[in-house]
């Protein structure tokens, strides 16, 4: 099986957007998922010289994003951390205090956080099955099964215009029965 090669002058044209999006389904906020991808774009230059190509540039590309997101969650966790998070939202909404407060430190696992888990998955899984069939469906492949936008245009005959229109109402819709049923 021939290796794979990296071209860093094609990164952004051809996997800006899928890492952007892979990036704001789990941060929700743009300018930190632009500033993630950025990151990413900046680490894989400067650790070229570890690929070993048994992977394709995408996927190498995705775990070391995943890595970025990984550490930005780790750091609103720590004291210093919720200082930054709070200070780069303005004072007029709680939003920083909030996601400090709710966001899981992945390496402490309690039987706590296990029931938390288990009922944060009940609950997403009851929100789902309230969304119309085929907002359902697109919300799954793309958000959970983490499908790529001309896929999942292909597979459902829609053009991506109206995917992000139905995945925006699927998310808003997300949104809102998870603050009720969950937060």
């Amino acid at each position: 099986m021939p290796k794979h090669q990296l071209d860093p002058t094609k990164w952004v044209a051809l996997y800006s957007d899928y890492l952007f999006n892979y990036t704001i389904t789990r941060v929700n906020d743009r300018e930190i998922a632009k500033d993630l991808v950025q990151e990413a774009f900046f680490s894989a230059l400067k650790s070229m010289k570890n690929f070993k190509g048994e992977a394709s540039e995408r996927t190498w590309l995705i775990s070391i994003l995943k890595r970025k997101i990984i550490d930005y969650y780790r750091k609103s966790n720590s004291k210093k951390g919720q200082a930054e998070v709070r200070i780069s939202y303005s004072s007029a909404t709680d939003k920083g205090d909030w996601l400090a407060e709710r966001v899981a430190d992945p390496y402490d696992k309690t039987a706590e956080d296990k029931l938390e888990n288990k009922e944060l998955g009940d609950a997403i899984h009851e929100c789902m099955s309230k969304l119309p069939e085929k907002q359902a469906l697109v919300f799954r492949m793309k958000t959970i099964e983490g499908m790529d936008t001309e896929t999942i245009c292909n597979e459902l005959k829609i053009t991506p215009s109206n995917l992000w229109v139905i995945i925006h109402r699927a998310r808003t819709a997300m949104a809102e029965c998870l603050e009720q049923n969950w937060f």
